[in-house]
C-alpha cells in the first residue's frame, strides 16, 4: 500500500472515530477512562490467514485499529489455528487469551441459543437490512447484552451478501433429494436441513475441501463465487446452487474482551467503533465487486453448472425455516426477543423495499 493511501485510511478513520463518539454505539458513557499507555493486542480468528474477503477483512481491520490510534493499540493477528482453533475464538476471547476475535455468531449456538440470530436468519434480513437492524433498530444492544455474561463486546465487522445456497456434488430436482443428505451448513440454516431430512455438518472452512473430496460431505454450503473459486470447491462439485436463503446477509462479527474494551479511554473506544464500521462496509464492497468475477470464471472456464434450487424445494425450506424459529423463540426467552425484533424490522424494510430496491430493479430490468 503507498504511503498515501494509508495516511488517507487514517484521516478517514480518526475522522470517523470524532463522528462515532458522538454516537451511542461508541460506548462512551460512564466515568473517563486515563490512558494506560500503549497496548499490544492479538486478535484470534475463524479464517485461513489472508484468506480472500474473510481473512484480509480480519486483517485490514487489525491494521486500522493500530494505524488510526497511532500504534496506541497495535494488533496481531492470528490466523485460523495458528494459536487456537476456529471454533474456539469466543472462549479464547471472553477469558482473555487474545483481547479480539474476528468469526461468526452462529458459531457460538451452543453458548447461547440466540447468537444465530446476530449473523444470518434463515430467510431473514439481507446485509443492508442486517446493518440498519444493528445500528439503528436496536439489534446491536440485544446481541450486546447477550454477549456480556461472557465477559465480550461485539461489533459487526464484515459481512458477504448474499450467498450461494451451495455446493452438491448431485443435481438437487426436488425435495426428496435432501432427505438424508450430508452437508456442511452451521448456524440455524444447519437447523433447517435438518427439519427437512438432510443432515447438517459443522466444520471450519479449512476442511470443507477435503471433506468433500472424500465423499465425507454430500453439500456445502461456503460463502460464494469469491471464496469458493478460492477453495476450489468447483473441483469436487460439480453443481453450485442459488438463491442462498440460508445466509442472506451474513454478519462477521468483531468480539472484544471486554475487560480489555473497558480498558480503553472514550477516543480509542470510539475509533474502535469506527474502524469496525468501515470494514463492515468494505466487506461488503469486495464482496458485491468480485463475486461475479469469480463466478464468469467458475462458469466459463470450469464448467461449473450454476443453478437455481426448484420452488417446491425453497418453498419447503421457507416453511420448515418459520418453525426452526418458532420453536427457537418459544423454547428461549432472549431468542424470542431477537427474533420479534428481527421479524418487526424485516416486515418494515420489505414494506419500504417493495416501493424502493425491489421497484428499482424491476425497472431497471
Amino acid at each position: 500500500m503507498k504511503r498515501r493511501d494509508i495516511l488517507k485510511g487514517v484521516g478517514m478513520a480518526a475522522a470517523a472515530a470524532g463522528l462515532a463518539a458522538c454516537s451511542q454505539s461508541g460506548q462512551n458513557t460512564g466515568a473517563a477512562v486515563a490512558d494506560e499507555g500503549p497496548r499490544q493486542w492479538k486478535m484470534v480468528t475463524s479464517w485461513p490467514t489472508n484468506f480472500p474477503g474473510l481473512g484480509t477483512g480480519a486483517a485490514r481491520l487489525a491494521e486500522r485499529i493500530t494505524q488510526a490510534t497511532g500504534g496506541r493499540i497495535t494488533v496481531k493477528v492470528f490466523g485460523s489455528g495458528e494459536l487456537v482453533p476456529p471454533f474456539e475464538v469466543f472462549d479464547a476471547v471472553s477469558r482473555g487469551t487474545a483481547e479480539i476475535g474476528h468469526s461468526a455468531a452462529y458459531y457460538w449456538k451452543g453458548k447461547a441459543p440466540a447468537a444465530p440470530f446476530f449473523c444470518a436468519v434463515p430467510f431473514g434480513l439481507n446485509a443492508q437490512e442486517m446493518t440498519s437492524w444493528l445500528r439503528v433498530g436496536g439489534g446491536l444492544e440485544l446481541w450486546r447484552e447477550l454477549y456480556a455474561p461472557f465477559n465480550l463486546v461485539p461489533f459487526p465487522a464484515g459481512n458477504t451478501g448474499v450467498q450461494l445456497a451451495g455446493w452438491f456434488r448431485k443435481p438437487i430436482n426436488g425435495i426428496g433429494d435432501l432427505q438424508g443428505l450430508k452437508m456442511r451448513i452451521p448456524g440455524l440454516g444447519g437447523d433447517v436441513l435438518q427439519a427437512v431430512g438432510g443432515v447438517p455438518v459443522n466444520l471450519p472452512g479449512a476442511e470443507i475441501f477435503s471433506s468433500l473430496q472424500s465423499g465425507a460431505i454430500d453439500a456445502a454450503e461456503w460463502v460464494g463465487p469469491y471464496n469458493d473459486l478460492a477453495f476450489g470447491l468447483h473441483r469436487v462439485a460439480k453443481y453450485a446452487y442459488y438463491p442462498g436463503w440460508q445466509e442472506p446477509g451474513p454478519t462477521l462479527e468483531a468480539i472484544f474482551n471486554k475487560t480489555a474494551f473497558d480498558s480503553l479511554p472514550h477516543d480509542l473506544k470510539a475509533i474502535v467503533d469506527a474502524c469496525c464500521a468501515a470494514v463492515n462496509d468494505e466487506m461488503l464492497a469486495e464482496y458485491t465487486a468480485r463475486n461475479q468475477q469469480a463466478l464468469d470464471s467458475l462458469v466459463r472456464e470450469h464448467g461449473t453448472q450454476l443453478r437455481r434450487l426448484p420452488d417446491d424445494v425453497l418453498g419447503a425450506l421457507k416453511r420448515a425455516a418459520d418453525d426452526v424459529l418458532d420453536n427457537l423463540a418459544n423454547s428461549d426467552p432472549f431468542a424470542r426477543r431477537a427474533w420479534n425484533s428481527i421479524r418487526a424490522f424485516r416486515a418494515q424494510a420489505q414494506a419500504w423495499h417493495s416501493v424502493s430496491e425491489e421497484a428499482y430493479y424491476q425497472a431497471r430490468r
